[in-house]
């Protein structure tokens, strides 16, 4: 990994795997690493911007888009989300809207990631919580 293509995280796909959709398997990179918080669906003031799924989803992404920035790096650094979801019936009735948000605010990346349910968060008003790890070349 000395060339700058392979400066970015790279999916890792054994021969003979399926091509995972909408995520990776395994990340493989070199560099600095930012480790991002689980992160609701706040604003920076800390205000709910809803109630509503997706909506809370696409605050996550574009608050880890915001700390992916300011630490000079970008949704293509990202090697691992881990995705924190209180109902996994109301995930799955919003893969549409999820899917939607995650291209225009992440774009085509997709990291290694896991979806989990959860019994509660721990502010009653989340609907979900992402924590992230990037690599920085």
């Amino acid at each position: 990994m000395t060339d700058a293509s392979h400066s970015l995280p790279q999916p890792v796909l054994p021969e003979g795997w399926p091509r995972p959709k909408g995520y990776a398997n395994a990340m493989l990179a070199q560099g600095r690493m930012l480790f991002i918080a689980g992160l609701i669906g706040t604003r920076p003031d800390g205000t709910f911007v809803s109630d509503d799924f997706v909506e809370q989803f696409a605050q996550i992404l574009r608050n880890t888009r915001a700390l992916l920035e300011e630490a000079g790096a970008g949704p293509e650094h990202l090697a691992r989300m881990t995705w924190y979801v209180t109902d996994k019936k109301q995930y799955i009735a919003n893969l549409a809207g999820v899917g939607a948000a995650y291209r225009e605010i992440i774009g085509p990346h997709y990291p290694a990631m896991a979806v989990v349910e959860v019994s509660a968060l721990v502010e009653d008003r989340a609907r979900v919580e992402i924590e992230s790890t990037a690599i920085l070349p």
